[in-house]
């Protein structure tokens, strides 16, 4: 029986740089992963694929109605087929990425269902073939996350879609409903109304992206209807007829009133996700789990049963690739009796719809109901030369700061590029920085981050060019 000092069940983003993490630390290592393919929902039916359609389906909305105002004639055709296979191309290069990476650190990979089954042990059960098992001192559980499903409303796939279905659409649909004013629904959303969709948006709370900052959330369903999305707040689906032509999608008030039936080609069922546990042996390894089905850790990412570790989706905090691959690192340092730590104060989440969605840290209501006395410093893209000139304005950055000793205590942005822009502000949470530090910190001249440094002054009332 093979014997290893670290087992990772899953190679997501979490699992596979756990393993790498493992590997490098000089622990013999191996994955267990049930799909043919290495790098889990992410790389394979999230947020690569997602991405390269938001990509295309951008510059071709871009080429079909911002070209010409530039003295760009052009008249763009979709090739849907080949789009898809761009995607695909995409998906492709990454995950085998993640293979080469696991063969250059020596780490063992075992296909098939992994479990635990018992102290050390590690079960790995084939689609074909006999099942074995693995000894491991130490084992993290990495499986990560599925869909969410409404109750009663059956997932095909074809015209009731998940995340998954969205991406493999063969037409475009001539009126698309998503449930769900997610990341996820909004991000897709965003795809096939560029595409040429009639998008509704049904969200069962008062705003779309509840998480987010209320400013922020409130300005992007602005932007968006003005993009040509329809919102159905407080509002949601409590069935789907699939016998015709025509999904009929019934529609009720949140808090309760008279149904509505609705029209639609497809359906993208967005409400959520939660952690893949079953299966897993935890169960009957005594593994605690929460009422939300997440597996219980301590602050190292230690279950109650001494050798078994759980990271990523499958634990609390947000369900994000980024987060799950830090908890990676720090497990398998924390293995290897090293100092392995994730800073959650500091774990940005962005929306990549167009304009993007950035935060860090905690929004105005967060602070309000913990009694935090802050300051807010605001700076809109309108007044940036950089997104001026590129008729980008939609937007703005805000920075929150201790009222008292200037601390940045959470950054929301939306805007241009602003995915990439919130990496400065998370760098400078991760050290403790005031508002002043980023306001006095030299932007080059003319860029979009230069927003970043006008919301710092502001947070002084002290902004240059507004």
């Amino acid at each position: 029986m093979a014997a290893y000092d670290v087992v990772v069940i899953g190679t997501g983003p979490g699992g596979y740089v756990a393993a790498i993490r493992a590997a490098q630390l000089g622990l013999k290592t191996a994955v267990v992963e049930k799909w043919p393919t290495f790098g889990g929902t992410c790389l394979n039916i999230g947020c690569i694929p997602s991405k390269a359609l938001l990509h295309a389906s951008e510059l071709y909305e871009e080429a079909g109605h911002g070209f010409a105002d530039m003295g760009i004639g052009v008249d763009p055709k979709l090739d849907l087929a080949k789009m898809l296979a761009f995607k695909d191309e995409g998906v492709d290069g990454n995950v085998k990425g993640v293979e080469f990476l696991l063969k250059k650190n020596k780490i063992d990979t075992y296909r098939g269902v992994g479990a635990v089954a018992g102290p050390g042990k590690v079960k790995i059960t084939p689609e074909s073939g006999d099942a074995q098992e693995i000894d491991a001192k130490s084992i993290i559980i990495a499986t990560g996350s599925d869909i969410v499903r409404l109750p009663g409303i059956e997932i095909d796939e074809k015209r009731v879609i998940s995340s998954t279905g969205a991406l493999t659409l063969s037409k475009v649909p001539k009126r698309l409903i998503v449930v769900g004013g997610g990341v996820i629904g909004l991000e897709l959303g965003s795809v096939w109304r560029r595409l040429g969709s009639e998008v509704t948006v049904v969200e069962f709370l008062d705003r779309i992206l509840p998480p987010e900052d209320g400013e922020i959330s409130r300005q992007f369903e602005r932007i968006l209807k003005k993009q040509g999305m329809t919102f159905r707040t407080k509002t949601k689906v409590t069935s789907v007829d699939t016998s015709g032509k025509t999904l009929k999608v019934t529609l009720e008030p949140a808090e309760g009133g008279e149904a509505e039936v609705v029209d639609a080609d497809v359906v993208l069922v967005a409400i959520g996700r939660r952690p893949y546990t079953e299966g897993l042996g935890l169960e009957a390894a005594g593994v605690e789990m929460d009422e939300r089905g997440r597996i219980k850790t301590d602050d190292h990412f230690r279950t109650n049963i001494p050798g078994i570790y759980a990271i990523g989706d499958v634990i609390t905090g947000p369900m994000l690739a980024h987060k799950a691959e830090d908890e990676g690192v720090a497990a398998a340092e924390i293995i290897a009796g090293q100092a392995g730590h994730v800073n959650y104060e500091a774990i940005p989440s962005v929306v990549y719809t167009y304009p993007e969605v950035a935060s860090v840290g905690r929004t105005e209501e967060q602070l309000k109901a913990d009694g935090v006395a802050y300051k807010v410093g605001k700076f809109p893209f309108t007044a940036n030369g950089r997104a001026k000139v590129n008729r980008t304005t939609d937007g703005f950055v805000k920075i929150l700061a201790d009222k008292t000793t200037d601390r940045v205590l959470g950054v929301h942005m939306i805007g241009p590029d602003v995915g990439t822009m919130i990496a400065e502000v998370t760098l400078g949470m991760e050290f403790g920085a005031a508002a002043e530090d980023i306001a006095r910190t030299c932007h080059a001249h003319p860029t979009l981050s230069e927003a970043v440094k006008e919301a710092a002054l502001a947070v002084d009332g002290r902004a240059i060019h507004m």
